[in-house]
């Protein structure tokens, strides 16, 4: 069997990629504040900047450079141990392997953001009849479908050997 991990390894680094080059035609093509409309009253591309963590949390914090680097560091923790757990899985492709290399370049991707910036750049807005969904990025979307494939797969019903 061919070891599959450096295809987790790709996959991390083209979600890194994509939210890179996401993240900077955000910014060269919309202003601060501003949005583009692509579907009224559901979905507009905007240009926010995040300072604090996942939806907002933390933002406008007594102390920002203290919750950066807690962001930092807890976001470099989390690589090293899905990393560590992409390689404990072995050279097979799973959705498991799959979904902890989504989430690991979704925080690689956030990470930078916050080493390079200090702030993340979000812009994806969602409304869902009234409910307005905070501002996201490609990160943060392959992070949560990571998380979600993970639960999948904690749901699904267990083979007996």
């Amino acid at each position: 069997m061919r070891d599959k991990r450096w295809l987790m390894l790709l996959i991390a680094a083209l979600v890194v990629v994509a939210d890179r080059l996401s993240k900077i035609w955000v910014v060269q093509h919309i202003k601060m504040g501003a949005a583009i409309t692509v579907w009224p009253k559901v979905f507009r591309i905007t240009h926010v900047l995040n300072s604090g963590a996942a939806f907002s949390m933390f933002e406008g914090a007594k102390h920002p450079e203290m919750v950066r680097n807690t962001l930092i560091g807890f976001s470099v923790l989390a690589v090293v141990v899905v990393l560590v757990m992409i390689w404990r899985m072995g050279p097979r492709l799973s959705a498991t392997s799959v979904a902890l290399a989504l989430i690991m370049g979704g925080a690689i991707g956030n990470m930078y953001d916050r080493i390079k910036l200090h702030y993340v750049v979000d812009f994806l807005e969602v409304h869902i009849y009234h409910y307005h969904w905070p501002d996201f990025n490609v990160a943060d979307s392959a992070i949560v479908v990571g998380a979600c494939l993970l639960l999948l797969e904690m749901l699904k019903p267990q083979r007996s050997h």
